[in-house]
């Protein structure tokens, strides 16, 4: 198993239809990657929604935000003020100084579909939340990106670190769980 085995997505998983999928349906590059996390999809939700540059930033380890400058961190606490997302709420994106997201979708506390376009290529975000075991939420993210000119590299270091931040996401997300009420962004 490699390192990112924590972060990979089951075969029925990536076969199975997301939502989202029709926004970029003749993708050249299609990630998947999902992880189990110990709660239920309406306790996971509202993390997923304050999610984003200029909003509760990008959940990493306790471990990997000390490293960061701290007005940087991401928070570890639920915002309510970050909490009323709608459809055609446009989010700025770490991938360059004007690279947003649209949310295209919002389906209660079950997906959260982004799209883009960066250069003459458009993308999709999906995350996908399904109650796996009492208590637990199955979370899938597919990234579909099309047209890509330079498939191979996208395939390759886009892959490797599309799963790198997945694995990060994966780790600050169950530190943040359930919310214990924390007020700063530490």
């Amino acid at each position: 198993m490699g390192p990112f085995a924590a972060v990979t997505a089951r075969a029925d998983e990536i076969a199975g239809a997301r939502p989202g999928d029709d926004l970029v349906p003749r993708a050249d590059v299609v990630m998947d990657r999902a992880f189990t996390l110990d709660a239920p999809p309406d306790v996971v939700w509202p993390w997923l929604v304050q999610l984003g540059k200029q909003r509760a930033g990008w959940y990493l380890p306790a471990s990997v935000e000390r490293l960061v400058p701290r007005r940087r961190r991401a928070l570890r606490r639920l915002e309510p003020t970050l909490q009323g997302l709608t459809v055609g709420d446009v989010i700025p994106d770490w991938g360059g100084r004007d690279a947003t997201f649209t949310v295209a979708l919002l389906d209660r506390p079950r997906a959260l579909v982004h799209r883009s376009r960066r250069g003459r290529t458009e993308l999709s975000w999906a995350l996908t939340l399904s109650p796996e075991s009492p208590g637990t939420t199955r979370l899938h993210l597919r990234l579909r990106l099309g047209p890509v000119r330079h498939r191979r590299l996208a395939g390759t270091v886009g892959d490797a670190f599309d799963a790198a931040t997945i694995l990060g996401l994966a780790a600050g997300l169950r530190e943040r769980l359930p919310d214990r009420g924390s007020d700063s962004r530490s």
